[in-house]
Parts: structure tokens; C-alpha cells; sequence
């Protein structure tokens, strides 16, 4: 198959990712701004929950922006400018894609902590300190990717030696290989450090889980069997969210660091790893819509009240 033809269909893949993406994650966030609206308590993961629809909306927006003609063909705004800030923004929102899943298993692993355990002292009584807790976050991020607004650039001409090229508009310059190497360093400690809290939350979750099974098994006679809790449902739920960001972010990790370190990249990998890098952001939408049925119960109800109202008599 001719590359230039690999390189076009792969890229063009992109846009139905992007736009069931877009869709899912909008429609997530628009159900928990509508619960809130209707006076219903929110609970504290739906904090994280929102925060992570608007960044994953945010990052398949300026991928899109950066695969995408139209925006380079206006020369009203500079080529380097709309670089810098679309490759920034990229970066910013996939940084912290990770640092929100962390939040979130977290949070849920405090949640369905029992009350003797170390962990119940941290349980939050408001979502004050999680606001706190991501505008650090923001700031840790931004501050990581700054390097994207010295050594981002428009493509001048493909045959040009010394640059990494990220897109057909877009390319990094030159950095040297100490610079280079403490970014690099600075980004993946970052990331194992989310990670590795994301790896020992889910393994307390685990064995709470399996904990509480074995209990239930045993009072439960072999009539009836247990019903998972709302709490158990959600925690499966962010599991199996930690799972699809674990796989995807390890794939994608490695066409990374083989494009960092060489400084050459594949266009065909290059479009592979878009479609990798982008895919938590199209699937956890998905997994947590299907899988949080709290919500969708108080629209339900709130929907059915409304309608009750409405046709009652008038006196």
C-alpha cells in the first residue's frame, strides 16, 4: 500500500473518532450540568467527571484544529502562532487527562473505604479542596509543556533538516539532547507518578471489592444473589476507565519516547499514535455514560415530576 495513501486514510480516521468524542463527552457534560440545575447533590467524583469530559472535548478539538486545512489556509492569524498555542493546548490537555483519572480513582477509592481505615480521615466534605487540588494541576501542567512555546514552529518546507514534524503545518525545533532528555524526564516522572497512584488505588479498590464479595457470598444464601451497590457499580466503573487509559497510554508511550529520543518519526506512526493518543479521550465518555446510572435515574425522575405537573388539573 503506498504511504502517502496510509498516511491520508489514517488521518482522515481521526475525524469520526473525534466527532463520537466530541458528541459523548459533550452529552456527559451536559448531564451533569443539568443535574445540578435541577437541585440535585452532587456527588464528589462528579467534580473530576466534569473536569474530564471539558478536557477531553478541549484536546480532540485542537487535534482537530491541527490535522485539519482549513485553519492554515486563513493568513489572517500567524502560522507559528496558531502552532504554538494549538500543539500547547494539545499537550496541556493530555497532561491532564492523566492527572483527572488519577483525581478520580482516587476519590473513588476513598469513597468506598470503610470508616476504620486510614483512608476515611481523608474523605471530603465539600469540593473545595478538589478546586484547589486542579488548579495545581493546571499549573504543573502548563509549566511542563512550556518548552512547546519556545520549540514549536510552523512548517517552513518539509525538506528542511532539524525539525521533528507533528503535523503538515506544524514542527518542533531543534532542541539539544540535555534539554530535550529533562523535559522528557520531567513528563515521564510525572506520568509514573499519576500512574503508579492509579496502579496502588486500584489494587486497594480490588481488595475492598473482593473483600466485601467473599462477605456478601457468605450471608447470602444461595437463593438470592447479592446486588451490587451504587457504590460497587461505580467503582467497577473507574477500573475498567484505569484499565483502557493504562493499555492505550502504554502503546502510546512507546511511539513517544521512540520519536523523542531519535528525533525521526513515521507519518504512518505518527497518525497511528493520534489515533492511540486520542482514544481514552473517545472511549471514557462512553464507559462512564453506560455505566453511571445514577444520573440518568434523576433525569428520569425529574423529567417524569415535570410532566406531572403539567397535566395537573387546574382548581
Amino acid at each position: 500500500m503506498d504511504q502517502h495513501f496510509s498516511h491520508v486514510a489514517l488521518r482522515k480516521a481521526f475525524y469520526p473518532q473525534a466527532g463520537i468524542g466530541i458528541t459523548a463527552n459533550n452529552f456527559l457534560l451536559c448531564l451533569h450540568i443539568a443535574t445540578v440545575f435541577m437541585g440535585h447533590k452532587p456527588r464528589l467524583t462528579d467534580l473530576p467527571v466534569t473536569h474530564l469530559a471539558l478536557t477531553h472535548i478541549l484536546m480532540l478539538l485542537t487535534m482537530g484544529l491541527l490535522v485539519s486545512t482549513d485553519i492554515w489556509e486563513t493568513q489572517n492569524i500567524p502560522g507559528d502562532f496558531k502552532c504554538k498555542v494549538l500543539v500547547f493546548l494539545h499537550k496541556v490537555m493530555r497532561g491532564l487527562s492523566i492527572c483527572t483519572t488519577c483525581v478520580l480513582s482516587v476519590l473513588q477509592a476513598i469513597t468506598i473505604s470503610p470508616s476504620g481505615s486510614w483512608l476515611a480521615h481523608f474523605k471530603l466534605k465539600s469540593t473545595s479542596p478538589i478546586v484547589g487540588l486542579f488548579v495545581f494541576l493546571w499549573a504543573l501542567t502548563m509549566s511542563l509543556s512550556s518548552n512547546l512555546l519556545l520549540c514549536t514552529v510552523a512548517t517552513p518546507n518539509k525538506t528542511q533538516p532539524g525539525l521533528l514534524f507533528l503535523t503538515d503545518h506544524c514542527s518542533l525545533l531543534f532542541m539539544s539532547y540535555r534539554h530535550r532528555s529533562l523535559f522528557l524526564a520531567l513528563m515521564a516522572l510525572r506520568d509514573l507518578l499519576f500512574l503508579g497512584i492509579m496502579v496502588l488505588s486500584s489494587a486497594y479498590m480490588i481488595n475492598l471489592l473482593h473483600r466485601h464479595k467473599k462477605r456478601a457470598m457468605s450471608l447470602c444464601t444461595s437463593r438470592f444473589s447479592p446486588r451490587r451497590s451504587p457504590e460497587e457499580r461505580a467503582t467497577y466503573t473507574i477500573l475498567l476507565l484505569i484499565s483502557c487509559f493504562e493499555i492505550l497510554y502504554f502503546v502510546d508511550s512507546i511511539f513517544s519516547l521512540f520519536a523523542g529520543m531519535t528525533w525521526t518519526v513515521d507519518p504512518i506512526l505518527l497518525c497511528l499514535q493520534m489515533l492511540v493518543a486520542n482514544g481514552y479521550g473517545t472511549i471514557s465518555p462512553l464507559v462512564l455514560i453506560s455505566a453511571d446510572t445514577h444520573i440518568i435515574k434523576v433525569m428520569q425522575t425529574k423529567w417524569r415530576e415535570k410532566h406531572y405537573y403539567c397535566y395537573l388539573p387546574l382548581s
